[in-house]
């Protein structure tokens, strides 16, 4: 007979084969070893040695190419059919019976060679007869004797049980039946002597069914698409291999779930990359980090479009991080941002959902999961990556889904974690989700069991907030406790206006409406129908940006006729007040300004406004103040001619004068505004030298050589290394970029500014702070001159102040101290080494170059000086300059008013 070449598909038993055409795989027959008998294993009880026998036979020849050779045929009583019987030649030459029998796995059938006739077959069985003989004498196999019993169970009493005492103890396995491309029928070896042979999920991936009949109506199911397909994957792969099964969970039906191993890997992997299956959500939980493998797998049949996913359309890659700041918090998984050139937009963070409202559980905690996020988040800067979108649907408008990442933390990751949200459970083919969705659901399920949050069996203590300000007499008791306090801290609960807040007080429970001190902003509409004041938007808007939900400190002062509450509102240790005036969106009421304590920085702040002609003071006009300041002020009102008579017709000395000399070091001019910084030379000198000796000596220091611990704030005292020499000084930040990570740093005891990178700043300790020695930089001005506008003439202003007098000993002669503009100093400089006369003033030298005019409109203690030699002087120098036709006279021969005109 001839030789014919197939694949063993299985071992049946330790004398029984199911072969496939070589290159048919589909078509399969059942192929007997010639005049053998093997014991059987049998769901009622195993015969002995019936394992150990299919096993010898499994290991040589499933999965393999063999060459057979049929010997003789019997027919099944069943159906007629002719059952072959034969030899099998294996890769190596070895021929089967004759290697099963020597080894004792199979004895010769009684009836074995009685209706033989041919050659082949009569040398066969004298071979067989042989060997058996041979595995007697040896006790081999069958013939050991006792044992060779295995106890076979083919239910799991209680999966869940077993479940638990397997998980995390591999077990070996033999895969008995392929039933789909994720349901095995699996012989798991408990231990050596007890086999538990049950179905088995594959974890993490479910394939399409095949072609099966329904029990309830005995009608055929046809196949789902590649549901063949997958199912002869694993056959291929798997039937009737040794594996490796590592038991994770129980399904909802009771049966096991688990990830199985064959050498090469997870099986799961395979089938998912070939696209015969996809990837299930609620296996993640039990497969951890190993569900991020299952999805790579996935997405690359998806790339590939194969299998299931030819007609796969890929979603929109996510454009990559933005960095953005949070403005709000709405609910704990909603947040309003905004970028750096953007509007403010709502995003929904990607994959949970915040307590159920609905849910008499949940619910209670939805404070708590609002705050908790606030906390996190409310204005911090942020990077967020759009995951996708979610329609608009039951009234919601379409929204963006995205996840948010904070140093480095997933925000929504924290939320469940900490059993403030749950995971939504998407739908199959639902991609907009987050990209680590498998951490979700296993957060969630570490906190349900942790009882974390709204997972805990007691709900949360609940906090009700006293509104103090819906009376009058509860606003009084309230603010008289406040009072005594000093900045208390609290939260900005909703912003009404642009100096009226709503705010909360954890510590006292109480609700109260805050009205900023010394300030009125204009007002914003308040109703579609309703107009606002010029700015009142802008400023309500500026307003909801800085302290929309965010801590703030509150210093109250008193309260209003309604229940308000009126003080002082810091935000970032900074007053907010005052960075309302600095944009122009509010303006100073002077009368309150004059008796607070802030005072001279509000009036500071609102003039810094009026200067750079910002919001309400976009048409500001300097001589109108001047103007008004002139006939407010008694002693500028003559009446008679004579500026030095009184209303009687009697003639009265204007006041004198007092003369007030100081030494000082000009340690900078500002380019701009000509402005001078100067350390008055004394105490506060001597004390910043020494300041320095140690100062300097600290950061030479190994040990004090830490960056920052976190991005610095506008407002906030560091040390700085100056870029022009290396050395370390004090400074303060003025503002910062964030995408750059450098600030604007002023040097406080020098008054110059520069950029630097934030690792050139460090912590400033606190033996060298504000508190120790107090910023020796003092602003100063020179009196009684006005400078140009035009470009040119200032930088020419600039260049000779700064050969002048920059980084010299100066006598200075302060005229006037102006505690609205932050304590300016208006000074006549003198050479310490030359005669303090007008005509040697450094006053005097910029208007005799032509680089300033004398002012025309005096303010009041500059009239103080009129008649005096200083304006006198001053006045000389300037027509001389004028006639001479230097600095900015050169264009005056004729419209000398003109020319002034354009000089101021």
């Amino acid at each position: 007979m001839s030789i014919n070449q197939a694949m063993v598909k299985s071992a049946l038993s330790g004398d029984t084969l199911v072969l496939t055409s070589t290159k048919n795989p589909h078509q399969e027959r059942t192929f007997c070893l010639a005049f053998v008998n093997a014991p059987r294993m049998k769901r009622e009880g195993d015969e002995p040695y019936a394992f150990e026998s299919r096993d010898f036979l499994r290991k040589l020849v499933v999965g393999k190419v063999v060459q057979f050779q049929v010997i003789y045929n019997v027919p099944l009583s069943s159906n007629g059919q002719l059952r072959d019987y034969g030899i099998v030649i294996l890769q190596d030459g070895r021929i089967l019976p004759r290697l099963a029998v020597a080894e004792g796995w199979v004895k010769l059938r009684d009836e074995a060679g009685k209706n033989t006739e041919s050659d082949t077959a009569k040398a066969l069985l004298e071979k067989l007869k042989s060997a058996e003989a041979e595995a007697k004498a040896d006790s081999r196999g069958l013939w050991a004797g006792k044992g060779g019993r295995i106890e076979s169970k083919y239910e799991v009493p209680d999966p869940k049980a077993f479940a638990e005492e397997w998980k995390g103890k591999p077990i070996d396995g033999i895969v008995e039946r392929v039933l789909t491309g994720d349901r095995l029928i699996v012989r798991l070896k408990v231990n050596p002597n007890e086999h538990v042979q049950t179905l088995v999920l594959i974890a993490g991936i479910r394939a399409p069914s095949t072609k099966r009949t329904n029990p309830a109506d005995g009608k055929d199911q046809e196949a789902e698409a590649f549901g063949e397909d997958a199912q002869f994957f694993i056959e291929h792969r798997l039937l009737q291999r040794g594996v490796l099964v590592n038991i994770l969970g129980v399904s909802p039906q009771g049966t096991l779930v688990a990830s199985v191993m064959h050498p090469n890997g997870s099986i799961a992997e395979f089938v998912l990359r070939e696209g015969l299956a996809r990837c299930v959500d609620h296996h993640s939980t039990m497969l951890g980090p190993d569900m991020a493998k299952l999805r790579e797998a996935e997405k690359h049949a998806k790339s590939k479009k194969i299998g299931l996913f030819q007609g796969h359309v890929p979603t929109k890659a996510p454009a990559g991080d933005t960095e953005v700041t949070v403005t709000r918090v709405q609910t704990a998984d909603t947040i309003y941002v905004r970028s750096r050139t953007g509007p403010e937009k709502r995003v929904n963070l990607s994959s949970i959902r915040q307590p159920k409202p609905s849910d008499p559980k949940q619910a209670p905690f939805q404070a708590e999961a609002k705050e908790f996020l606030r906390k996190k988040l409310i204005g911090k800067h942020v990077k967020m990556t759009i995951d996708g979108k979610k329609a608009a649907s039951d009234g919601y408008e379409e929204r963006e889904v995205a996840t948010v990442m904070q140093n480095g933390k997933n925000v929504a990751l924290q939320l469940v974690e900490s059993g403030y949200a749950s995971v939504i459970r998407h739908r199959r083919d639902d991609d907009d989700r987050s990209p680590q969705y498998d951490d979700l659901l296993t957060a969630e399920v570490a906190a349900q069991e942790e009882k974390k949050g709204m997972w805990s069996e007691k709900p949360p203590a609940t906090k009700a907030y006293v509104d103090y300000s819906e009376s009058l007499q509860k606003a009084k008791v309230q603010a008289s406790v406040l009072q005594r306090q000093k900045k208390v801290p609290a939260v900005v609960d909703f912003v009404k206006g642009a100096s009226r807040f709503t705010v909360l007080i954890p510590r006292e429970n109480a609700k109260l409406t805050l009205v900023l001190s010394c300030v009125r902003a204009p007002r914003s509409a308040r109703s579609a129908t309703d107009t606002s004041e010029p700015f009142g938007q802008e400023a309500h808007d500026f307003a909801s940006r800085k302290c929309m939900q965010r801590d703030v400190e509150i210093d109250i002062e008193g309260t209003d006729k309604v229940g308000g509450f009126i003080g002082t509102l810091f935000i970032n240790r900074e007053n907010f007040s005052k960075l309302l005036l600095e944009e122009g969106l509010a303006t100073v009421h002077a009368y309150s300004a004059e008796q607070s304590p802030h005072g001279a920085e509000l009036f500071a702040a609102e003039k810094k406004a009026k200067d750079a002609r910002k919001g309400l003071w976009h048409d500001y006009d300097p001589s109108a103040d001047a103007t008004e300041e002139e006939e407010a002020d008694p002693s500028s009102a003559p009446t008679n001619g004579n500026a030095a008579t009184a209303t009687n017709g009697t003639s009265t000395p204007p006041p004198s004068r007092k003369l007030d000399y100081r030494e000082a070091v000009i340690t900078h001019i500002d380019p701009l505004t000509l402005r001078l910084k100067l350390q008055l030379i004394g105490t506060g000198t001597g004390a910043l030298e020494e300041l320095m000796s140690k100062f300097r000596a600290f950061h030479l220091s190994a040990t004090n050589k830490a960056p920052l611990p976190h991005p610095p704030k506008a407002g906030d005292y560091v040390a700085a290394r100056f870029s022009e020499d290396g050395t370390w000084y004090r400074a303060r930040v003025r503002r910062n970029d964030r995408d750059a990570k450098t600030s604007e740093v002023v040097y406080v005891d020098y008054g110059n500014e520069e950029k630097l990178p934030w690792a050139e700043l460090r912590v400033l300790a606190p033996q060298f702070d504000a508190r120790t020695l107090k910023p020796q930089a003092q602003e100063a001005a020179l009196a009684y001159v006005q400078w140009p506008t035009a470009k040119e003439y200032v930088a020419d202003a600039h260049a000779y102040l700064n050969e002048r007098v920059n980084g010299r000993e100066m006598v200075a002669s302060v005229e006037y101290t102006d505690a609205k503009d932050g304590g300016v100093l208006y000074v006549v400089l003198f050479s310490k080494d030359l005669e303090r006369a007008v005509t040697e003033s450094v006053n005097a030298d910029v208007v005799a170059e032509g680089l300033a005019v004398v002012k025309r409109v005096l303010k009041g203690w500059e009239r103080l000086a009129e008649g005096t030699e200083v304006l006198r002087g001053l006045r000389e120098k300037e027509a001389r300059a004028k006639e001479e036709r230097v600095g900015g006279w050169e264009y005056g021969e004729f419209g000398d008013d003109e020319v002034v005109d354009k000089l101021r």
